[in-house]
């Protein structure tokens, strides 16, 4: 059943989802992101990023490094719905499909486990402009792995 992000609520949520509220990643809060929605029966992820003027390349849109790094974002919280304390979603291999220009503004993006494994998951994300023009698709590999502290 998806259910609408609730900061407040943090401890009722899958752990992946509680370790994102408590310390958003550096790159994450770059991208500007809002974690809006998630199910964790379907392994869905629905999350805004604000992309402006520092995600640009030089002929002033969306560069695609950001587009991707938005993607492989979005992919690796849907990954995490399914895991445990202690267990990572690193990518294995990503596919990014630019499909429009992407301007600055409120972007959504969307994922979603297609496939899941004992060890490697597939899923699929698209990027979605203010107005909803699909921005850019995406297909990623990502592998379960043990959390190994150094």
């Amino acid at each position: 059943m998806r259910q609408t992000i609730d900061p407040a609520k943090a401890e009722t949520y899958p752990p992946n989802i509680q370790a994102i509220l408590k310390r958003v990643a550096p790159c994450s809060m770059w991208l500007g992101q809002e974690l809006l929605e998630i199910d964790t029966e379907t392994g869905f992820a629905r999350v805004a990023y604000g992309l402006g003027e520092s995600h640009f390349n030089r002929f002033g849109a969306l560069h695609g490094g950001a587009i991707a790094c938005v993607m492989d974002d979005v992919l690796a919280i849907a990954a995490g719905l399914v895991l445990q304390w202690g267990e990572i979603a690193p990518t294995l291999e990503m596919k990014v499909s630019f499909l429009s220009q992407g301007r600055a503004g409120r972007h959504i993006a969307e994922a979603q486990l297609r496939k899941r494994g004992r060890q490697v998951n597939f899923l699929e994300a698209t990027l979605f402009d203010a107005t909803g023009k699909t921005i850019a698709t995406a297909s990623a590999t990502i592998m379960v792995a043990a959390l190994q502290k150094s």
